[in-house]
């Protein structure tokens, strides 16, 4: 695949600016059936289609697994800073927090790029595996047993959602008060057709001013303390600020869809039923299924090309957002042959310099989170069929709205 840029006389494929109306990625049908609107986007325009990701803000939708790598691998051409877009969206827009700018790894480029996520990284890589999954067991014990004894619970709102929050507080040494407050924002910058923009953003801004502090006075073994000390780097505090955002905004909403997702798989398949040998279901088999299937960042990856460039004979619009739909591009039938089991090939980690750098820890997370709900609660099953359920409409993420769940009642770990 070759990338042309465009003759100063060139015109704009009728792709970027199809006749009818783009496909509304923020709509409560497209989240019902997103995988039916992939097959109709691809049928009728290959692999870049015309969307929106909020009304009145257009966008190209990659919907080509070989096409999509290629672009997360070429961040000169595509380069992940959003400003000069920016300039001319609109502001009041309740999706502005998911792609504004920030002095953070996800919305730089270049030098900057390279600055801030060695620091992400290096945070990272002081993350104890053996420690961690430690924490996951001593914070999923007390959730399972506030519920275990009710007999029936959502597993995203009463179990996966407060244990990513408790995972990731104490893996950034964050106090739960300011935590919570993060959470809350989080929240609403992913719902976003809902979400108070500007609220959002200022709740978690003052929540990580105060996290910032805290650890200049009480250092610690956490990634706060390691951003802060990262020499290097030498991030300042509106950075810090930026970073720690973006720890939180992948460390809790991504994660509890992921373990969310995964598990309604794993209570409708009959494949992951629990076999003669009595041996309960893989949750890292199942995640990595879920994953390529029907992953929790389903859209993303955005990137601004500075001029028109042409892909699969289609001129892309210069300063205009284009999106990865990891989850199309997964399940393209050029790359998916149905083979999920240790699959390197997917999409849902990113590819290239801006790939995600937790998938270590996400996956311990995610895995051991699973099993300890059903090692808790074996005979945990859905309350409802699963054609019921809802899923929380928004251009990003692929989530459940709510999994109600039923079992015997069971005594207190």
């Amino acid at each position: 695949m070759q990338f042309q840029q465009a003759p100063p006389d060139a015109a704009i494929h009728p792709a970027s600016t199809a006749e009818g109306p783009r496909e509304p990625l923020w709509s409560e049908q497209f989240a019902a059936d997103p995988q039916g609107a992939y097959t109709r986007m691809r049928q009728r325009y290959g692999t870049l289609a015309p969307v929106e990701i909020a009304p009145g803000i257009p966008a190209t939708l990659v919907l080509g697994y070989h096409t999509a790598v290629k672009i997360l691998n070429e961040p000169d051409r595509f380069p992940a800073d959003p400003r000069v877009w920016q300039a001319s969206a609109p502001a009041d827009s309740p999706i502005m927090p998911m792609l504004e700018w920030r002095p953070n790894a996800v919305r730089s480029s270049g030098v900057a790029h390279a600055r801030y996520r060695s620091a992400t990284v290096s945070a990272l890589d002081g993350v104890d595996l053996h420690a961690l999954r430690v924490i996951v067991a001593e914070t999923a014990r007390p959730i399972i047993n506030s519920f275990c004894e009710d007999g029936r619970a959502d597993v995203i709102g009463q179990y996966a959602l407060p244990l990513m929050f408790g995972v990731l507080n104490g893996m950034l040494g964050c106090s739960p008060d300011i935590g919570a407050r993060v959470t809350q924002g989080m929240v609403m910058i992913f719902d976003s057709t809902d979400a108070d923009a500007e609220m959002a953003n200022a709740m978690i801004g003052e929540a990580m001013i105060e996290l910032i502090a805290m650890k200049r006075t009480q250092p610690g073994d956490d990634i706060t303390t390691r951003l802060l000390q990262h020499e290097e780097a030498g991030l300042t505090d509106e950075e810090l600020i930026h970073a720690l955002i973006t720890f939180y905004g992948a460390g809790i909403e991504p994660p509890r869809n992921l373990i969310g997702n995964a598990l309604l798989m794993m209570l409708t398949d009959p494949r992951y039923e629990i076999g003669q040998s009595g041996f309960p279901p893989s949750a890292r088999a199942a995640l990595d299924e879920i994953l390529v299937k029907d992953p929790p960042f389903a859209n993303y990856c955005m990137s601004y090309p500075r001029q028109p460039v042409l892909i699969d004979d289609v001129w892309l619009p210069p300063n205009q957002p284009v999106l990865i739909s990891i989850s199309a591009c997964n399940n393209d039938p050029a790359v998916n042959n149905g083979d999920y089991l240790n699959n390197r090939w997917n999409l849902a980690w990113g590819a290239g310099p801006h790939s995600c750098p937790a998938q270590s820890p996400t996956m311990l997370i995610a895995a051991d989170a699973i099993d300890q709900l059903l090692d808790a609660l074996p005979e945990l099953q859905l309350a409802l069929p699963a054609e019921q359920l809802g899923w929380r409409p928004g251009p990003f993420h692929r989530a459940l709205a709510s999994l109600p769940v039923v079992f015997p009642p069971t005594p207190k770990l």
